[in-house]
Order: structure tokens, then sequence, then C-alpha cells
């Protein structure tokens, strides 16, 4: 099966993958604190004594005690306010300190945030809390995929960053049994017990981290190019002196040469650099943001409150119910990422989660309470085949692609706004959702028709697939660069093949701003606005190569001579 699904390392492929690979499953783990503590609060707002403690003024119809509508919004969706704070700090963070010594302070962090909301006697301490544990989980959702995109062999790059989201499915299954059986207790231990069990896999991930390399990218980034060296060969269990490794480190030094030539790396360039970065930036944005869209955090968030509103029985059971499945969809997501690519499993996903959310909402439009037991059926039965496919697709895949398409000098940078743009509207539904939900006087009532809204944005969904997703399955991080290059439309990356190395063009030759040598046969135009290579879509063989004036400070040196021949080896990966 393993091969079936694109899982079987190439043979042709030298060293061992087994490092990375482990190193990549290891720190996808970072996924458990956010998934446990969205988990954690969805089921402590139900909980008796948590309404006791910070309830004020608020009564439901029993007369008892309950967390006004303003106070649950801003309790949860205080920690997207921090994680879009954190996700725009980790891109100078993770630049500056690096991928692996960020991740340290950023775990650091979510543990002091972790402490205030243990320790908290009233609701500003608890939002002190929750907000800078939200610093924390907003710089790991940022560097996780980072880190495991950099070091990641390219056959099972996806399956490793979908890794992530399966630690976030888990850490949300996990605070949904925790809080079943906390919710027996009769005092504060209720809520405490949860909030402060969300410091246990920070510790363990704090404790891998300080043994784990850091990413070779970033020390080719950094310019220190032997210790790069030496990071890949732990990760690819070969001799620092192996003509594969040395290949596949010169190709990405090469690679960042020429990405510097072709414009600095501010924020300014990832809406205006070339080559396309606008268009990359798009993709990643969108993507994230349609991701929130799709309402998936609403029924994380809220499955609890919502289902007891809607009248379910046992609504901490059936939260239960959700995240395990949750956690078991997440795997055909897994397996098949290689073998479908991103566009075809993210298009599936949306056109599943369209329809079953689309029925969701007519149904109890049309039938209103004459069938209410009914309509609790359907509501939570399609509500469990949603996550299905959510999590088969849109929930790890959606991380894949933007860890994927940016070039290495902005990485961090465009990586921090995409992800920020998921945590603003993270926080948007967070806090609007009890007022969509809400009866009485400023609150909507949508009840279960608010899967119309989510609904519609499913079916806008497939349409920004289709036109703005490239498929990045297969080929290395360089590579993705030339493709963005030459192909034109996203519906024709498909067919794209890597045709030539950046290192390949240094041996021919050519300068570390892609120009050619005096004698090449491609004919050069000199500006001096621009640096772009652009090579039409897959069916144009006409070449074009613009060179700007921009100083370059990279040379060829011994580094860039070309390696020992070896007979049908892919050095890249």
């Amino acid at each position: 099966m393993a091969i079936a699904m694109g899982w079987q390392k190439p043979d042709n492929v030298a060293g061992s993958s087994a490092p990375a690979i482990m190193v990549g499953l290891f720190v996808a783990s970072g996924g458990l604190l956010f998934g446990y503590d969205t988990g954690a609060i969805n089921g402590i707002l139900a909980m008796t004594e948590f309404k006791e403690q910070f309830g004020s003024k608020c009564y439901d119809d029993n007369g008892k005690m309950e967390i006004c509508t303003k106070d649950s919004s801003i309790i949860v969706a205080i920690l997207s306010a921090g994680t879009v704070l954190g996700a725009l700090l980790a891109a100078p963070a993770g630049d500056f300190l690096g991928r692996r010594k960020t991740l340290l302070v950023a775990v650091a962090i979510f543990c002091i945030g972790a402490v205030f909301q243990v320790c908290a006697q009233a609701i500003n301490m608890l939002l002190v809390g929750r907000l800078v544990a939200g610093i924390g989980v907003g710089a790991i959702s940022v560097l996780v995929p980072l880190y495991q995109s950099e070091m990641a062999p390219k056959w099972i790059r996806g399956t490793l960053v979908c890794a992530y989201q399966l630690s976030i499915t888990i850490g949300l299954a996990a605070s949904s049994v925790v809080n079943i059986i906390t919710s027996r207790f009769h005092n504060s231990s209720a809520y405490r017990t949860p909030l402060g069990l969300q410091i246990v896999p920070a510790l363990i991930l704090t404790a891998g981290l300080l043994l784990l390399p850091e990413t070779p990218r970033f020390l080719v980034k950094k310019g220190r190019n032997e210790e790069a060296g030496l990071s890949l060969s732990r990760l690819r269990r070969l001799d620092i002196t192996h003509p594969a490794l040395v290949d596949e480190l010169q190709e990405i030094i090469a690679n960042h040469q020429y990405e510097l030539t072709l414009g600095s790396d501010t924020y300014k360039d990832i809406f205006v650099g070339s080559p396309h970065l606008g268009r990359r930036t798009f993709t990643g944005c969108g993507l994230q943001m349609l991701q929130q869209l799709t309402g998936i955090n609403f029924i994380m968030y809220y499955s609890t409150s919502f289902f007891d509103g809607a009248g379910v029985e046992s609504p901490y059971t059936k939260s239960l119910i959700i995240n395990v499945i949750n956690v078991v969809s997440t795997l055909p997501g897994l397996l098949v990422i290689e073998h479908w690519g991103r566009r075809r499993l993210l298009m599936a996903g949306a056109l599943g989660m369209a329809a079953c959310q689309l029925l969701m909402a007519s149904f109890n439009a049309a039938t209103g309470d004459d069938l209410k037991k009914v309509s609790q059926t359907i509501l939570v039965t399609f509500c469990s085949v949603n996550i299905f496919f959510f999590a088969a697709s849109w929930g790890p895949v959606v991380w894949v692609v933007t860890s994927e398409i940016y070039p290495l000098k902005v990485r961090a940078k465009a990586m921090s706004v995409s992800t920020a743009s998921n945590w603003v509207l993270n926080f948007a539904i967070a806090y609007s959702s009890p007022f969509m939900l809400g009866d009485g006087p400023g609150n909507a009532a949508f009840g279960p028709k608010i899967f119309f809204i989510w609904g519609a944005f499913c079916i806008l969904a497939v349409f920004f697939v289709w036109c703005m997703v490239y498929e990045t399955s297969k080929i290395s991080l360089e590579q993705i660069d030339e493709m963005y290059e030459r192909v034109n439309h996203a519906w024709n990356s498909k067919s794209f093949e890597p045709s030539w190395s950046f290192q390949q063009m240094l041996d021919e030759g050519w300068s570390p701003s892609a120009q050619p040598p005096a004698d090449h046969q491609l004919q050069t135009t000199t500006t001096a606005s621009s640096a772009d290579t652009t090579l039409g879509d897959g069916d144009s063989s006409s070449i074009t190569v613009h060179n700007s004036n921009t100083n370059s400070t990279a040379t060829s040196n011994d580094q860039n001579k070309a390696p020992p021949v070896m007979a049908n080896v892919d050095f890249s990966y």
C-alpha cells in the first residue's frame, strides 16, 4: 500500500530518509498544543463549575448562572487574537534566531499562558492567559510546517506536513476525553485540570527540540553552508562528502543565490516580487481564509454548546464522537496526498463539505420543529460526514501547500502573513458565532441555517483551487520556483516537468543572476527594472531571460564545481 500511495522511497534516491521522517513526525506534535486548547475550551464553557466561577448577570431558562454571550465570545476568540500576533512575529524571529530556536521560544510562551489560565480566579486573568498562549500557538502554526517542509524529502514532504494537522485532531480528541472525565468533578478542578494538562505536550516538544538540528535551508539563507551540510548529513544519513549530499546542498545554495538576484526579501516583495510572489501570497492567504470559512472551527469551538442548544442528547459524547471522526478521517488524507496531488484532494473535499452543509441547512429550514428528532439525527450525521471531508482534505492540505509555494528568501515572511490571515478569520468566526446562534436581542438566531453560509464558501473554494493552486507534489521546493516561472496557469501545473537545476546553470557558465554565457544559444535582454525568467506555459518553447543590474555578492567558487557523475541517481529531494 505504501508504494500505491507514493510512500515508497525511489530506488535512485541516495541515503536514508528515515531520520528526516522521524524528525518531521516529532515536530508535528506541535499541533497538539492548538488542538488540545481548542477542544478544551469547547467543553469547559459548558461546565457548571466554570459558569459559576466566571459567569456574571446572565442566567439560563432554569435560573442557573450562565456565561454571557459577549464573555463566551471573547474567552474563545482572544486566543485567536494572540495567534495573529504570534504568526506575524514568527517570521522575523524565525529568520533571525532560526526555525528551531524560535519554536522553543514559542513553546515557552505557550506554557506561560497555560499557567495564567490554570491560576485564573477572574475572567481578566483568564483572558490574559489565553492571549499569551495564543501568541505561542500562532508562532508554532507557522514554524512547524515551515520546519517540516525545509527538511523533508520531496517524495514524502506532503505526508509529513499533513501530520501536523493529524496532531491537531489528536489534541482535539484528547481534550474531549479529559472534558468528559473532569465534567463530573464538583469543584474548580473540573476546568483547571484540562487547562493544566496542556502543558504536558509542550514539555515533551521542548525536550525533543533541544536535540533536533536546524533546517539546512535556513542555514543556507544565513550563509552558514558548512553547518547546512552537517544538518543535511544528519537528515539524509549520508557522509558530508557524498556526491548526492554535495549536489543537493549546492542546488539549495545556487537556487537561493538566484532568488536574491530577483529582488530583496522585504515584506513588500511578498506582494510585488518576482517570480509571481504576489500570486503565491494571494494563493496562500486565500487558502488559509477559506479553510476557516468552511465553518470547521465553528463546529470545533462550539459543538458542545451548539448540540446542547439544538436539543441533542449527551452533547459531550457527541462532541467526542466528532473529534474521533476528525482523527480517523485525517488518515485518508495522509495516504493519498502524494498519489492524488494537492489540487484534486482540495476540490473533492470542498465539494463534499458543500453538499453536507447545504443538506443540513435545507432540511432544517424545510422541516422546522415538525421533525425535530429526525432533524437532530441529520444534523449530527452530516456534521460527522462534513468533518470527514474536511479532515481528509482542507485540514492538512492547506498547511502543505502554504509551506511549499514560497521561495526560501521570503518563505518565513509569506507563511506568517498567510497563517495570520487564517487566524484573523478564526478570531472573527470564534467571536461572532455566539451572536449568530444566540436568541434574544442583538443575536441573529440562525441555528442550523448557518450552514448555508459555510456551504456557499465551500463552493467558492472549489473555483479558487482550480484557478489559483498549483500542483506541487513530487517536486522539490527549488523546482516549485521553476514551475511558477514556466507555467502561467494553475490548471496546467499538473503536466509540469522540471527541466533544469540552478546548479547545472552555474556549472554551464550562467551567472547567479541567470545571465547565460556569451556563447550560449539563449538570447538575453537586459533591463534595469527586473530580473524575471519567463518560459510560458508547458506547451511553449520560447524562452526569454531578463536580467537586472542588481548587485550580487554571490560568486562561483569551488563549491559550485560539478560533483562526480553517478549513473541514474536522483539528487533532488
